[in-house]
């Protein structure tokens, strides 16, 4: 069934901005009010106390890596005219950090289960237990670090498509491929230099959100923009005219 560019990037839009609001309630809402660093008996009191609200969490994350998964798929529909090599590894590494993050969240779920059940602090003691809490909600953490290095690595073929298109503003795709750079030395930085990434991290941060959002909220509200004029053989045109190879 053909399906106009537009209502593809306007459903991609849809999509990405969705992964947005449901990865930062899982990530600022949820973990980083609940987890203190370093303190394993707040952190367990913590998800003890909002125990509901800390099992939310897994399941919104959950559901954010499936819209994730979602997303690239509707992108590759959008792109795949213009390289198909490029649109096949940009699904690829969002395929492998869909798994990475949603095999990690059961980290969260054992820290969750320690902190809640009497048989760990039976076994272990209290502080014992609290310890296993924090441990397991670190390695949430690192998994979601680990998993950052193919979130990054999808912008770059992603990037690499929105300037070839024609579709959107050029700008946006070297956003992109700058937010994947950043990303990356962010990732690297934490386990090779753990001191310079807490400096680096708001600085990455803000420019993948900056790059993300400008292009999802362009895909959301302008769609596509006509290709400038170009041979009907090249892909973006072929694209544009609804035909296939």
């Amino acid at each position: 069934m053909a399906t106009s560019p537009k209502a593809l990037a306007r459903l991609a839009g849809a999509l990405y901005v969705t992964m947005a609001v449901c990865a930062g309630f899982a990530e600022f809402f949820v973990r980083s009010r609940l987890i203190a660093s370093g303190d394993a008996a707040m952190t367990a009191d913590n998800i003890r106390a909002s125990s509901a609200l800390f099992r939310t969490g897994i399941v919104v994350d959950l559901g954010q890596n499936v819209v994730f998964l979602l997303t690239a798929v509707v992108l590759y529909l959008l792109l795949r005219q213009v390289n198909p090599v490029a649109a096949g590894l940009m699904v690829t590494f969002v395929v492998i950090s869909v798994a990475i993050q949603c095999l990690n969240l059961l980290n969260q779920y054992t820290a969750w289960t320690i902190a809640t059940s009497e048989e760990y602090a039976r076994v272990f003691g209290r502080p014992g237990a609290d310890a296993l809490t924090l441990l397991y909600a670190n390695m949430q953490h690192n998994g979601f670090v680990v998993a950052e290095v193919f979130f990054a690595l999808w912008l770059l073929p992603l990037g690499y498509l929105v300037i070839k298109s024609g579709y959107f503003p050029p700008v946006l795709g070297y956003l992109l491929i700058a937010a994947c750079a950043g990303y990356l030395a962010d990732v690297f930085t934490r386990f090779l230099a753990p001191g310079v990434a807490d400096t680096i991290n708001p600085a990455v941060g803000g420019l993948g959100a900056v790059a993300e959002l400008s292009f999802a909220g362009y895909l959301l509200v302008r769609g596509v923009r006509t290709p400038p004029s170009r041979p009907a053989d090249t892909p973006a045109a072929m694209v544009a005219a609804g035909r296939t190879t």
